[in-house]
């Protein structure tokens, strides 16, 4: 007999609307990111700014709402200018975060050029590792300050007369990080981060600014990373960044299922954290959380070690993990956590958009498809509007390693008032069998059932590739039925599905 998992759902209890930048991406100069990636001057796709056209196809499709730019590690040692201008006057730089070279032959304004053709909104990000108050007021007016100053006029002198109107800015990359150029403790970031903060507020106060979290919740200093940049930092920024990125270790699927658990921990843990701060200050106003780094990545692989010595490449393979079933199924699950707590966590960026850890795929002149991770990232962006509800869940568990016992099964709803709408995101983490799933809609009234489609293979580390690129994709979940506000379903082994009703 199956174990069953039963969920109740009510139209009144509401978490909070579903935010449409919980649908985010990341394009940072690393490996084939950018150059091969989105662009690619000569690609038969390519447009006259050598913007490839099937990834930007690709990029709609996958429902991505915002875009975080230009890092990441390599934003620590940036010099945002050697990025503009005429294109054979710019600079070839080392790249120390990945020892690369960066022949900056695409800079802020390409970017925000390849912005406005997917219609995507940007994030940029400035450097507070090697640079700081200055730069970051520069790059500031060189995207957004009208024309009649310096900056803006080199803006216009490069054929961009408007300004770009970039709303949200992270104030460094993980600065908690010894490995970061520029690596700062805690009272030396939280202060250079208020001091950037204050600076570009006189400039623009209008801006939404996001201070760097911890870059784990393993890292020693995490909670107290937190605490100590947001009492310095409280009063002039509105999101604090958290990152975090998940694998399977020594065969242990059972933790890696489980994967949501630990962002559960970290989006609350910070949260207590900015809420403690914000008691102790006495303030208002509360500070989200901006998840701008997350996704599965296998960092012990051979493609995760970056070049060395003497061996400086420009856009070299790097991090271009090949995901399977059971990823995908991760990447699913994390995006429930993530809608689970649409109360607090403002933005998010799954990290990253094309070949380094991404869900599209793209070879050098050639073709471009989509990971096994690409179909439940774009199915929930496009199907979950309106509010995420608050649902009961009652499911058996397991044991694990990691986290000593889980629920063998997660899911999230979001429910449309206007529209009719309610989608149900369910995941089973049994590792052999089925979970019979039974839901209780009766507080819905008349619904009909839509759509049910499931994301699973019998073979957990099938993959997907250019030449085979639909091997893992969304299939219908036949046993899905509706009956007297009653919603049943037999869930695959090591799966993510979405349900789709609507009211009659």
């Amino acid at each position: 007999m199956s174990p069953t998992v039963t969920i109740t759902l009510d139209p009144a209890f509401r978490i909070a609307p579903v935010r449409r930048r919980t649908f985010g991406s990341f394009v940072e100069h690393l490996g084939r990111c950018v150059y091969t990636g989105i662009y690619e001057p000569g690609h038969a796709t390519a447009d006259e700014a050598g913007l490839r056209g099937d990834v930007i196809e690709l990029t709609r499709e996958l429902g991505v709402t915002s875009v975080r730019y230009p890092g990441g590690n390599f934003v620590s040692g940036y010099k945002w200018e050697d990025g503009i201008g005429p294109v054979e006057q710019r600079p070839a730089r080392h790249d120390l975060a990945w020892h690369s070279t960066e022949p900056n032959t695409f800079g802020l304004d390409e970017f925000m050029g390849w912005i406005e053709k997917v219609g995507v909104e940007p994030m940029y990000a400035v450097n507070l590792g090697t640079r700081g108050v200055e730069e970051a007021l520069d790059v500031l007016q060189y995207a957004n300050a009208p024309r009649g100053i310096a900056l803006s006029e080199e803006r216009a002198a490069n054929g961009h007369p408007e300004g770009y109107g970039i709303r949200m800015w992270c104030l460094g990359n993980e600065m908690d990080g010894p490995w970061q150029t520029g690596h700062k403790t805690a009272e030396e970031y939280a202060r250079i981060a208020t001091e950037a903060a204050r600076a570009m507020r006189q400039e623009d106060p209008e801006l939404e600014l996001i201070a760097c979290g911890s870059s784990s919740s393993s890292m020693e200093t995490f909670g107290a990373w937190e605490n100590t940049v947001l009492t310095e930092a409280y009063d002039h920024v509105d999101m604090i960044s958290a990152h975090a990125y998940y694998a399977e270790h020594d065969g242990d699927q059972g933790s890696f299922l489980a994967s949501a658990q630990d962002m559960d921990y970290f989006i609350e843990s910070v949260v207590a954290t900015a809420d403690h701060v914000r008691a102790k200050l006495k303030r208002e106003k509360r500070i989200h959380v901006s998840f701008d780094e997350w996704n599965v990545w296998y960092q012990s692989r051979a493609e995760s070690r970056p070049p060395s010595g003497e061996d400086w490449p420009v856009a070299p393979v790097l991090l271009e993990d090949h995901y399977t079933a059971i990823d995908a199924v991760v990447v699913g699950n994390l995006l429930i956590s993530l809608l689970r707590h649409s109360d607090r966590v403002a933005s998010a960026s799954l990290a990253q958009l094309v070949n380094v850890i991404a869900p599209i795929m793209t070879e050098p002149g050639g073709r471009a498809w989509k990971q096994t991770t690409f179909h439940p990232f774009a199915l929930t962006a496009r199907h979950a509007t309106g509010e995420v509800l608050r649902l009961a869940i009652d499911a058996p568990t397991y044991e694990n390693a990691r986290f000593g016992e889980s629920a063998i099964a997660d899911s999230v709803a979001t429910w449309d008032q206007e529209s009719g709408e309610l989608t149900l995101f369910a995941v089973s983490r049994a590792t052999e069998g089925e979970l019979d799933l039974a839901v209780d809609l009766s507080a819905f009234g008349d619904l009909e059932l839509v759509e049910a489609v499931t994301v699973h293979h019998e073979d957990p580390y099938a993959q997907n590739t250019a030449d085979a690129p639909e091997t893992v994709a969304p299939r219908p979940l036949s046993s899905a039925a509706l009956g007297d506000g009653r919603l049943t379903a037999a869930l695959p082994a090591i799966s993510w599905s979405m349900l789709r009703l609507r009211r009659v």
